[in-house]
């Protein structure tokens, strides 16, 4: 059987052999009833890791996303976001569908957007104008590669959103790159925001599962919406426990992801048909531009595929390579040799 060298997403990880022995020894409760332990010891240990009051399991990023969206808003306020951001891009509609929100997009500088553009923006207080009641940030920013959102950028735009109340949240999936890459503590990035949302199941390699942070008055409200959107789990510490495991074990080895993507992105510059910038690498992602008119973003992925190699379609004409703790050195160092091998 061929070897598959997967490299579409840092979602696609397995749980470790410790994490699924972690997760068999779990003890739970109905976390309905508030009475599951595991998942009780995950939200405080991440709220304290955080320095935010409180915090709460949900199934997924989107629907951490949405629910804070939900508890910040009211049908017809207006939330404002960078225009390739998660929440835009690939969360189906759900601001307008399950909140009733304006979305106002900004285009970034990758994924970056600053406070001079949300100020442009903002809308002047009228009875007949949608209020501009939250902003959106995203770091790290997946659209654009990985790229992190500047701390004092972020400062500046936590400074305008409190002269205006307006709040802020941050979808963080990623954030746990961001920390290790730039050295911010988790905590410092927080302050920033009233509700920030982090994934367990990307480059933590946990199976399922995100947490949503902010004030307790805050996460009791978000609580009634997670119920409401379907995400009241029962005996949830099993999963809970593979996200213990992961924030214990699988966050400083992000240098490592960190470290392939530079590599892979190195070896793919020396492509004339892709257009790479090694430079622009900042955490686990590799964008590579096909500027080859013969070429088809298609046709590109179906010659990888054949060979073993998978990658996913970003933009257009452009493919994306994420490294995570399924794949090693020896895997990234292969596909870079098969990229070689079928385009130089």
């Amino acid at each position: 059987m061929m070897k598959i060298i997967d490299l579409r997403s840092d979602t696609v990880t397995k749980p470790t052999q410790a994490m699924r022995q972690a997760m068999m020894e779990a003890h739970v409760g109905d976390d309905v009833f508030g009475e599951d332990p595991t998942v009780n010891k995950l939200q405080h240990k991440i709220a304290e890791m955080f320095g935010m009051e409180a915090a709460l399991f949900v199934p997924s990023g989107v629907m951490g996303n949405q629910v804070c969206i939900k508890a910040h808003t009211q049908p017809g306020d207006e939330i404002i976001m960078e225009q390739d951001s998660h929440i835009v891009v690939y969360e189906t509609a759900a601001p307008a569908v399950l909140s009733g929100v304006l979305v106002k997009t900004i285009p970034g500088d990758k994924g970056i957007i600053t406070v001079d553009q949300i100020k442009r923006v903002l809308r002047p207080r009228a009875y007949y104008l949608p209020k501009s009641k939250l902003i959106c940030l995203e770091n790290t920013h997946g659209r654009a590669g990985g790229t992190i959102f500047p701390l004092e950028e972020m400062r500046r735009i936590r400074e305008l959103a409190l002269s205006e109340n307006i709040r802020m949240h941050l979808d963080g999936a990623r954030l746990w790159n961001a920390s290790v890459a730039t050295g911010v503590t988790l905590q410092e990035f927080a302050r920033c925001f009233d509700s920030v949302s982090v994934c367990l199941s990307k480059g933590l390699g946990a199976p399922v599962g995100s947490v949503i942070l902010g004030p307790g008055e805050f996460i009791e409200r978000a609580r009634t919406f997670r119920k409401m959107f379907g995400g009241g789990m029962r005996q949830a510490g099993f999963l809970a426990a593979a996200g213990i495991y992961a924030l214990d074990h699988h966050i400083e080895r992000l240098t490592e992801d960190h470290e392939k993507a530079k590599y892979f992105a190195q070896r793919l510059g020396d492509l004339k048909p892709f257009r790479v910038d090694p430079g622009s690498v900042q955490t686990n992602m590799v964008f590579a531009d096909i500027i080859d008119d013969g070429m088809t973003q298609g046709g590109v992925l179906r010659q990888l595929q054949d060979r073993g190699v998978l990658l996913t379609p970003e933009r257009y004409n452009s493919i994306r390579a994420v490294m995570h703790l399924d794949v090693s050195s020896e895997d990234v160092q292969e596909a870079a040799g098969i990229f070689q091998t079928l385009f130089s």
